[in-house]
């Protein structure tokens, strides 16, 4: 490898031992004591990176506890490569030291060769440096997994690594670590910045939630002018992504407002201050769409006082209609302007898709008004026979036609007294009947079937349809009196494809269904990304038999993608494709490209890598049909 011919192994490893030979004018053939500063340079490098190493203590025993188990120890580095920090095994201390594994000693790639510390400064990626990987042959039995950690501007600021003197010979034994330690720089990255960036406003920001307390993934820290001023690295790579550059040039993004990349402004931040309701606190990015939620610690010379009630939305919206908002900024705006008018007698027209939820949203608008002790009656205009639809809205005196009930019938318009008549599919009702109903809303009062006085009514009427109305008006198909009576107020449901809220909706759907064990349920994140990435033709009611399907049959709490229906995996095509495709799309491939990374490690053996990503052979080739991933074609 270090004369440039063919190699097997990974690109980090390939283009590290390159820069050895190339770079750093090191012989691979010749064994090298590990160099170690003296004491005094040693305790100049703790100090210059003392703030750091107290917040990083916490985390490397936490670390520790965890791997020890397993035979490893844990190294934290400055910058440099110069090991600050240090637990093992205090029984094979001098077996560590002799191998370079203690205080003080160099791990640079310019003295050291290719190895864990070295290599992720030198490339500031999260990588394992396994046996043969090393340039050095005096380091061949060690394997080093290494992540870096970023200061608040993005600059390196430190390794975290873990090595073991004796390990499998296979690589990917080391992949679960690789992930531990990538964890645990994320967390101590994260908790430094927040501490040392106290008196400054911190934005966090996550794609979940429901972990949104126990792990932040994106940290952002402003200015008073809501000018970006430091990160972590997961919000740092974001951020550059948003403006298509490279995330490590992080200079360009510093001195930004949030508000090139979200949709918020310096002055709104107190709205998303922690000790406000969490659930609703979304902001969307500009250049992706993607939504994310948001929790804002203002800086601690800072006092927030508590809005006043009047002036707080999410405190005068009631209950019933803050569980239809979800996280649907848009919805949630319309639903406030609705909520103003639900103690008055004007009709209300509810528009949307077949399943976005019309007529729960109905009886939302009930619950929450003063009529919500009275009965809530729902009419589907589509469902009823033309030629008892009369009768079964207005009622009939008894005996008034054949086969008619002796004592007659109060009918749906009257049962509906004292609260609210829901008509659903209204555009599918015969125009004749559409007259009957204009007078029953213009008058208030209606006249049943057989009758020749007119009976008082007092009702809110909510009508709902998937059609245009406006449409059947100009092709004669709807009256237009009765449209302009329904049309008092206008709100349309999003189709659930259009919704930015697909974390918190399913999440809420899924705590709602009737199963004894959904209070413990959760979705993993690339279930979510799945959910999130399917067209749902038949919105929200789709949706809920989804989670019903997931939930009778997955084995685990966490409801994986394994355990989702088959027929959410086929994304039907597209009138257009946006330009980049979704976050959700993406998402959905990023799983995709990992598979396909897992099998090229194992030489696309998918026997071998269902034992890797920990599941059964057929549960691999599901995932594989799922995601579409196939094998490569022989070679003869």
């Amino acid at each position: 490898m270090a004369e440039g011919g063919h190699s097997d192994r990974d690109s980090l490893i390939v283009n590290s031992w390159m820069r050895c030979v190339s770079n750093h004018h090191l012989d691979p053939s010749t064994l090298r004591q590990a160099f170690v500063v003296e004491d005094r340079k040693l305790r100049e490098h703790r100090d210059a990176m003392d703030d750091l190493l107290q917040t990083a203590r916490f985390g490397v025993e936490a670390l520790y506890s965890q791997v020890s188990g397993l035979g490893y120890l844990v190294l934290l580095t400055d910058q440099n490569g110069i090991t600050v920090d240090y637990i093992g095994d205090s029984s094979a201390t001098e077996q560590a030291r002799g191998a370079g594994l203690h205080l003080g000693f160099d791990w640079s790639e310019t003295k050291a060769g290719t190895n864990g510390v070295g290599t992720s400064i030198a490339t500031r990626d999260a990588l394992v440096v396994h046996k043969s990987d090393h340039f050095d042959a005096t380091h061949i039995p060690l394997t080093c997994t290494a992540a870096p950690i970023f200061d608040a501007t993005g600059n390196l600021a430190a390794v975290l690594d873990i090595a073991a003197l004796a390990s499998p010979d296979e690589k990917t034994s080391q992949f679960l670590a690789l992930q531990i330690v990538k964890n645990f720089a994320h967390r101590i990255e994260t908790a430094n910045l927040i501490r040392s960036c106290a008196r400054k406003w911190i934005v966090k920001l996550t794609s979940n939630q429901a972990l949104a307390e126990v792990d932040t993934e994106y940290v952002l820290v402003l200015d008073s002018v809501g000018c970006i001023t430091g990160f972590n690295h997961f919000a740092c790579r974001l951020l550059a992504q948003e403006l298509g550059r490279d995330w490590r040039t992080p200079n360009l993004l510093l001195g930004r407002p949030i508000s090139d990349f979200f949709d918020c402004e310096i002055d709104s931040l107190t709205r998303f201050v922690a000790n406000r309701a969490k659930e609703r606190n979304t902001v969307r990015s500009r250049a992706s769409g993607r939504s994310l939620f948001i929790e804002v610690v203002p800086p601690s010379t800072i006092r927030i006082l508590p809005p006043a009630v009047s002036h707080s939305e999410e405190l005068t919206l009631p209950a019933p209609l803050r569980a239809i908002t979800g996280g649907e900024p848009s919805l949630q705006k319309n639903l406030m302007k609705l909520s103003r008018l639900l103690n008055t007698n004007m009709s209300i027209l509810v528009q949307g898709e077949t399943g976005t939820g019309k007529e729960f949203l109905a009886k939302a608008i009930h619950a929450s008004s003063s009529r919500a002790k009275g009965p809530f009656v729902p009419v589907n205009c589509a469902a009823l026979p033309e030629t008892l639809i009369e009768s079964e809205l207005f009622g009939y005196e008894g005996g008034s036609f054949t086969g008619a009930l002796l004592k007659g019938r109060k009918g749906l318009v009257r049962e509906a007294h004292g609260g609210t008549l829901f008509l659903d599919e209204i555009g599918d009702m015969p125009l004749n009947l559409q007259t009957r109903l204009l007078r029953v809303l213009a008058e208030r009062e209606v006249i049943p079937v057989g009758a020749s006085k007119p009976s008082a009514v007092d009702m809110r009427v909510i009508a709902a349809t998937h059609c245009d109305l406006r449409g059947l008006v100009k092709s004669g198909k709807f009256r237009e009196d009765l449209y302009l009576r329904l049309n008092g107020a206008t709100i349309t449901l999003p189709p659930l494809r259009e919704r930015q809220d697909m974390a918190l909706l399913a999440g809420q759907l899924l705590q709602k269904r009737p199963f004894s064990d959904t209070a413990t349920r959760s979705f993993s994140q690339q279930a979510l990304a799945i959910l999130s990435d399917y067209d749902w033709p038949g919105n929200i009611r789709e949706l809920i038999n989804a989670i019903d399907f997931a939930c009778a049959i997955a084995a685990e709490p966490e409801i994986s993608m394994d355990d989702l229906p088959d027929h959410v995996f086929r994304r039907p095509p597209a009138d257009t494709e946006e330009a980049g495709g979704s976050a959700s799309s993406h998402e959905v491939d990023a799983t995709a490209a990992a598979m396909r990374e897992d099998l090229r490690r194992t030489g696309w053996n998918v026997s071998a890598t269902a034992r890797l990503l920990g599941i059964d052979r057929t549960t691999m080739h599901r995932r594989m049909r799922r995601l579409g991933v196939s094998l490569p074609p022989r070679t003869p």
